[in-house]
């Protein structure tokens, strides 16, 4: 039997420096429509912008916070309209769109075309240096405004031309008839004129046309979020607000969710999931989602280019037991992968399982392979990940092991621990990794694409290895340009294809979204992207 959780004092002893972290007792016990609830959280790596932020803490945030022409139902994944009225094409290359009347920002401004083409000609100028801009791409006049090289030309994109108060139009490089289906990522989010008139200021408490505004935010704290009563979409909040309270150890939040201190935790910690029913009955959920854990390979580096290198790529893949891994780290909450998408999109949204024998643990194979293709670089091979969340280091230790074991060398394989998400980003996005890191892909919309071209084409938003192959850019490009997105997804696979050969990134497994809560929440889900749909739960 497993012994209680320890007294709430014990647990806020060990979470004392979280300025948010109550430690004089529980929660308050206020509920009902104006309750608080708590909820685990981790710091993001950049202050929230929506152009700038392409990572899960920072996208929780800006889901709360913000509501673009499109949103993604949280049960079923399909791109509904929001701010969005209407968006009709009679080419598939030249939009328009008219905004719904009535939607405002919390600082009282109203949401109209400016603000929505003004956001993305930000978002898309190269001086402006944001993380999302290649989601601008597809647009007339990116070109001009975020040349390869040299200084841009133009201020803004010529694609994009407001004709009315709620009306512009967007006008593509190329037909691409899904385009309209990815406007609910963040990338694509209105921004109100304080943004670009105090900067400064709005970074430091951003303002939204979500159903929730910002109170504070302490970096390395928390944030606290309150419900906006003068949010006009239809998905209000029934809640008074959350507290996001950050975390860099996943077992501190579970014990101070069962402590009574925390009401939330949407990472559970994998140590925990063998008690997580008993300890939580119907108050856990466990479920399918749009999530795929790689190790990525630097590109960038000539020791892991260099010809012949895809072989030693491919070898170090089939030296990963993935079967047992899974089983025994993460009792069957990730199930091991065998493609570079996800089976959450299912074979009509074009997962197949295309890494064949290159995902499937074979010892001697990986051996010939990494002996064929010169061998490690150094004779070493290094893993990189932050250990702050999701129980990294546990898997990366087991990973180096079955790595070791299959190649009969105790020490070819050894782990480098980053401390906290953000300095891992850091190191990531600035290009400074010496060997294969970890990316956790949790999908900004449910397409095909999403999980293959911001990732893997020369130049994409998260190609952050740096893999450049012009034969998987065609196909995504062919994919992209058919008139029937159903009849993309055999490009997209074929583009899949060249990832099987050339592996850039070593896909692992595909994550289930967990998460666990107090007695006082209920209506607690969580949406396909794994992230819990705050906006639903109610506090009792």
């Amino acid at each position: 039997m497993r012994k209680a959780a320890p007294a709430a004092w014990a647990a806020c002893a060990v979470a004392a420096v979280l300025a948010l972290a109550s430690c004089t007792g529980p929660p308050a016990a206020a509920g009902g429509p104006d309750g608080i609830l708590t909820s685990s959280w981790g710091d993001p790596q950049n202050p929230i912008e929506p152009a700038n932020t392409n990572e899960v803490q920072g996208g929780k945030v800006l889901d709360m916070v913000f509501r673009g022409l499109k949103r993604y139902d949280p049960r079923t994944g399909e791109a509904q309209d929001m701010v969005a009225q209407s968006i009709t094409t009679a080419d598939a290359r030249t939009f328009t769109v008219t905004l719904k009347p009535g939607w405002a920002f919390s600082d009282g401004e109203p949401v109209t075309a400016r603000s929505f083409t003004d956001a993305w000609n930000y978002g898309a100028h190269v001086d402006n240096t944001q993380n999302n801009a290649p989601f601008f791409a597809d647009i007339e006049g990116y070109d001009q405004v975020h040349p390869e090289s040299g200084k841009p030309t133009a201020k803004t994109m010529r694609g994009l031309r407001v004709t009315g108060e709620r009306t512009f139009t967007a006008t593509l490089t190329a037909p691409y008839p899904a385009w309209p289906d990815t406007l609910g990522y963040q990338a694509f989010l209105p921004l109100p004129r304080a943004f670009f008139t105090d900067h400064d200021g709005w970074l430091d408490k951003p303002v939204g046309n979500g159903p929730y505004r910002i109170e504070s935010y302490a970096k390395g704290s928390g944030m606290k979020l309150r419900r906006w009563d003068g949010y006009r979409g239809p998905d209000q909040a029934r809640n008074g607000g959350v507290d996001l309270v950050v975390y860099t150890d996943s077992n501190t939040a579970y014990t101070d969710l069962m402590a009574g201190n925390l009401d939330l935790v949407d990472d559970i910690p994998a140590t925990q999931l063998k008690f997580v029913k008993s300890d939580l009955g119907d108050r856990y959920t466990n479920q399918p989602a749009l999530i795929i854990q790689t190790l990525v390979f630097p590109m960038y580096r000539k020791e892991w280019a260099r010809p012949g290198m895809e072989k030693v790529r491919r070898g170090l893949s089939m030296a990963i037991d993935r079967e047992q891994i899974t089983r025994r780290i993460y009792q069957r909450t990730r199930t091991p992968a065998d493609d570079w998408t996800s089976p959450a999109l299912g074979d009509g949204g074009g997962y197949r399982a295309l890494c064949g024998d290159a995902c499937r643990y074979d010892p001697a194979a990986a051996r010939r392979l990494i002996a064929e293709g010169g061998g490690l670089p150094g004779g070493r091979l290094t893993l990189t990940s932050n250990v702050d969340t999701g129980s990294h280091r546990a898997w990366m230790d087991a990973v180096c092991n079955s790595v070791n074991n299959a190649l009969g060398k105790r020490t070819a394989c050894t782990v480098d621990p980053i401390g906290t998400f953000a300095d891992f980003r850091n190191r990531i996005t600035s290009y400074r990794m010496s060997g294969p890191f970890r990316s956790g892909w949790q999908a900004d919309y449910p397409l095909i694409q999403n999980f293959l071209e911001p990732l893997y084409r020369s130049g994409g938003s998260s190609n952050h290895g740096k893999f450049s192959d012009q034969a998987f850019d065609t196909l995504v490009d062919t994919a992209n340009a058919r008139p029937d997105p159903a009849d993309a997804v055999g490009d997209f696979q074929a583009a899949e294809r060249v990832l099987a050969a050339q592996m850039p990134a070593i896909p692992l497994w595909y994550q289930n979204g967990s998460a666990g809560w107090s007695k006082r929440l209920t209506g607690v889900a969580l949406n396909q992207f794994s992230v819990p749909v705050y906006d639903r739960i109610t506090v009792v």
